[in-house]
């Protein structure tokens, strides 16, 4: 039953997720909108800084109009306080159209004798007025009031003297009909917004027209990599007339397939190798097998195709074996089982291993190594390493030669020369001989049980250690193959040292 609800489970939960995350915005869409929206802000900042400071300035000649206008009714009752007449001909006057604007004035005097504009008591009530402005101080602005119809007003007050007697004082009140000023803001405002509607519009189609245009070097590479197949590797993207941007990326592509074509090339070959040294002792073994059961033979015959059968075996095996330890060295995983060894020991151990066929193959063995060299290694993989170098060394070195080890400590780095008088590498050789089943000499090679795997299992040793191999080679002058290995610095080194040699000599 369970099995039968899990597809449907599934579905549900990638449903579920679908929702919660939704198709992302293309890039495109991306930059219009963030293009639309700020020069939308932009425009949008801009008409409203003109709209107020429209609006400012209006309000501005609306009060410079009514100051102006105290200021002549107060040179009137200073001046000549006796023409009354002329004081009622000015304030029957304000009240004619302004263009297109009315204008009011009251003068208040005593026991509230009060000359005024035709209307302006229904209209405009005294107590509507802010507070006058006193004698010795102009008026600055005016206020808005909203009048008896309930239409906004300008509205200014002042305090001004009848004739020299600074005690006759009278109050002037003015203002000034806004309507036209209110009706060139609406104007104005509706304005603003068709243009705001059209400029959106327009930030809209530009923007995208843009974003596309901008991203068709984006569009070129994309279009690029999806031609790019494992048949074509040597393709590259053009990077000529890339924005700075993009040139970055297209360059760091690029060099990912030039690692890529590289691995690719480097495993072809690989391939090929391994099933050339696969086949060569297969067939072997087939054809002895065929031979042998092609008619009867002794028992000897048959003890002999076995014993070559058995070698053919062990030659695969060792290959094998080869190619294990170098897939589990590649595995970041892996972990290599650090002690610390004495490297003159060690080395002097291998040197045992190898003196036989060493003096088969005449060849002096020597160890040069300050005693109480000591480092935080991995013993087996170590004496692996070195003795890969060391049976390289002996093949390719005539009779009479010499190999050296040379071991030493520097900067906290382990160094393992193996030096030897021998044929030397070819300068075209040189970097490849870590390859995996490279044989410099094939037809040297192609008798013997070397497969090509000796120095790539160095080369993945001294990975494992964090080190690094090189070589230094001269055609028939000889070859030095150098391990830089780190090791534990050499405080540390004593005091585990001192700690191993106080333990019982049963624990050690």
């Amino acid at each position: 039953m369970s099995l039968t609800n899990e597809p449907a489970a599934t579905k549900v939960a990638a449903t579920d997720a679908e929702r919660r995350w939704p198709t992302p915005w293309s890039l495109a869409i991306r930059l219009t909108a963030f293009y639309v929206g700020s020069s939308f802000v932009i425009l949008l900042a801009a008409t409203i800084s003109l709209y107020l400071i429209l609006e400012s300035s209006l309000e501005r000649a609306q009060d410079q109009f009514l100051i102006e206008k105290v200021a002549v009714i107060r040179a009137m009752l200073r001046e000549r306080p006796q023409e009354i007449w002329q004081l009622d001909e000015e304030v029957e006057q304000t009240y004619a159209p302004r263009q297109y604007s009315r204008v009011f004035a009251r003068v208040v005097g005593d026991a509230d004798r009060v000359i005024e504009s035709p209307g302006m008591s229904p209209s405009l009530p005294r107590p509507l007025f802010p507070q006058p402005t006193p004698l010795e101080q102009d008026p600055r602005f005016g206020v808005v009031v909203i009048n008896a119809s309930g239409q906004p007003m300008r509205a200014m007050s002042a305090i001004a003297q009848l004739g020299p007697d600074p005690r006759q004082l009278r109050t002037i009140q003015v203002a000034l009909d806004t309507q036209l000023t209110r009706t060139l803001l609406a104007g104005y405002r509706r304005t603003l917004l068709l243009v705001l509607g059209v400029g959106l519009l327009g930030c809209g189609v530009t923007g995208y027209f843009m974003g596309r245009a901008g991203l068709q070097p984006l569009r070129k590479i994309s279009a690029a990599i999806q031609r790019i197949r494992s048949s074509n590797l040597d393709e590259r993207i053009e990077t000529t007339r890339l924005p700075a941007e993009l040139l970055t990326l297209a360059t760091s592509f690029n060099a990912m397939l030039e690692r890529l074509q590289e691995s690719f090339d480097r495993l072809k070959r690989f391939s090929a190798d391994i099933a050339h040294e696969l086949r060569t002792p297969v067939n072997n073994m087939r054809i002895e097998s065929e031979v042998a059961l092609g008619k009867a033979r002794s028992l000897n015959e048959y003890q002999e195709t076995l014993c070559s059968c058995l070698e053919e075996c062990g030659r695969l095996a060792r290959i094998i074996d080869g190619m294990l330890f170098i897939a589990r060295s590649e595995n970041p995983r892996t972990q290599v089982q650090r002690e610390i060894i004495d490297i003159g020991v060690e080395l002097e151990r291998v040197r045992e291993f190898y003196e036989a066929p060493a003096a088969e193959a005449g060849v002096d063995l020597t160890v040069t190594c300050e005693p109480g060299t000591r480092a935080m290694l991995d013993r087996i993989l170590f004496q692996r390493a070195v003795g890969n170098l060391l049976a390289n060394a002996i093949r390719y070195t005539p009779r009479a030669g010499t190999v050296k080890m040379i071991a030493r400590r520097e900067n906290g780095q382990l160094e393992v020369d193996v030096v030897d008088t021998g044929t030397g590498i070819d300068p075209n050789d040189l970097p490849l001989i870590f390859d995996r089943f490279y044989r410099a000499d094939r037809a040297r090679a192609s008798g013997s049980t070397n497969a090509g795997l000796g120095l790539a299992i160095v080369k993945s040793i001294v990975l494992m250690h964090g080190g690094t191999i090189s070589v230094d080679s001269k055609p028939q002058r000889g070859t030095t193959m150098r391990l830089r290995i780190p090791a534990t610095p050499s405080d540390a080194l004593n005091n585990d040292v001192a700690a191993r040699d106080h333990r019982p000599s049963s624990a050690s």
